[in-house]
């Protein structure tokens, strides 16, 4: 049964009819630029063929209500405020309230929503979720919001609504990214290009490598990275550390009194930079280049920004043992998703030196896939 299929499957043993149209969703990669997106610096995900599909119908009592393929029971609600609705239901319960908070007329709706995106994985199952219910009730209100507005409200949500302090990276790639394609964001100005991402022309494929070490944000450690960025900015004099350059890091670190701030910092500042190289090369065509700029990044949210786990580490480490061009953590840490840059004849014998090394330190099995840029946000 197709992941669509599941979704009209939950809808009709739900509600006892037909859906009466169907979305989809993806999760995401974050190829580089980590932890930058709240420091209006600069990201470049790239959507995923593992999507959320909502099936949705009209509601037949002028409440909201949704079901899901991996929940026990629906949950329905009537016009709510932050706080009122919890668990998986307030990210759904969070795009109603945002929509409304921005002066939009949300229809009341059913739906039912099965997703293949990975959960607790790095790669953004909860935005996938946000992105596919924002696009179908605007797509069912026939709602005026313009495609470069949505991810604002869909982080709207998950900021206010469910408390988690994400930035604006994992709705805007849920919602933007285009099939073989990288999209390379602003996170300042929102502004974007779609840079060529075709792995395979090149002989080249991503290999996503899941640690299966949970990986969750709601827990403060990912809160505490973005006070710690906010008060080095401060005291810097700057908006935000984006406006930080590299040739200006030395003396910026001089004036920082703490360690961890100068560390923070230091990955920042030099994370934006690796995003404009990266770009640089794919526009140039020479991919095979970023694989030390993948890496480097890697080295630096380990060391620096600390919120790598053995589990990714000992990935990181056997992919570029077994010839990975680059390899580093994906997403926002402490668990979740490695990707490698590897040829494309190479990613199988990738993924099991992984695994042999998983089995080595006795960690949980990890999984692996070959990811392909797919399409944003969209009604099938």
């Amino acid at each position: 049964m197709s992941i669509q299929e599941a979704a009209g499957a939950a809808f009709r043993q739900a509600y006892g009819t037909e859906p009466a149209g169907f979305w989809a969703a993806p999760g995401r990669v974050n190829l580089i630029g980590e932890h930058t997106d709240y420091n209006d610096g600069f990201v470049l995900p790239f959507a995923l063929p593992q999507r959320t599909i909502a099936a949705v119908g009209p509601s037949t009592d002028g409440r909201w209500s949704v079901c899901s393929t991996i929940a026990a029971d629906p949950v329905t609600f009537g016009v709510t405020e932050p706080g009122e609705v919890t668990g998986w239901g307030a990210y759904v319960a969070g795009v109603v309230w945002a929509l409304r908070e921005a002066g939009h007329e949300v229809p009341p709706v059913r739906i039912a929503l099965a997703s293949d995106v990975p959960l607790g994985a790095g790669v953004s199952s909860s935005a996938a979720m946000e992105s596919v219910v924002l696009t179908a009730l605007i797509d069912v209100g026939g709602l005026d919001v313009p495609l470069e507005k949505r991810p604002a409200i869909a982080q709207r949500a998950e900021n206010l609504y469910v408390g988690a302090p994400t930035g604006i990276l994992d709705q805007s790639a849920s919602i933007r990214c285009q099939e073989g394609r990288a999209l390379f964001l602003d996170c300042r100005s929102y502004e974007v290009e779609q840079i060529p991402f075709d792995l395979a022309a090149e002989g080249l494929a991503i290999l996503v490598i899941n640690s299966n070490a949970p990986h969750q944000h709601v827990d403060g450690e990912y809160g505490a990275r973005r006070k710690t960025c906010e008060a080095s900015a401060s005291a810097l004099g700057v908006t935000a550390l984006r406006d930080v350059s590299v040739p200006e890091l030395p003396q910026a670190l001089e004036r920082l009194d703490d360690d961890v701030m100068r560390r923070r910092t230091r990955h920042i500042v030099t994370e934006n930079q690796r995003v404009l190289d990266t770009v640089s090369l794919l526009r140039s065509g020479r991919v095979r280049e970023i694989g030390p700029l993948l890496t480097a990044s890697h080295a630096s949210m380990r060391d620096d920004f600390e919120i790598t786990v053995p589990q990714v580490d000992v990935a990181v480490q056997a992919a570029l043992e077994s010839g990975a061009y680059g390899a580093r953590m994906t997403g926002g840490g402490f668990g979740g998703c490695v990707l490698a840059l590897v040829d494309a004849d190479r990613a199988d014998a990738c993924a099991a030196a992984v695994a042999t090394a998983y089995e080595q330190h006795e960690f949980t099995a990890p999984t692996s896939w070959v990811a392909v840029a797919g399409p944003g946000a969209t009604r099938l």
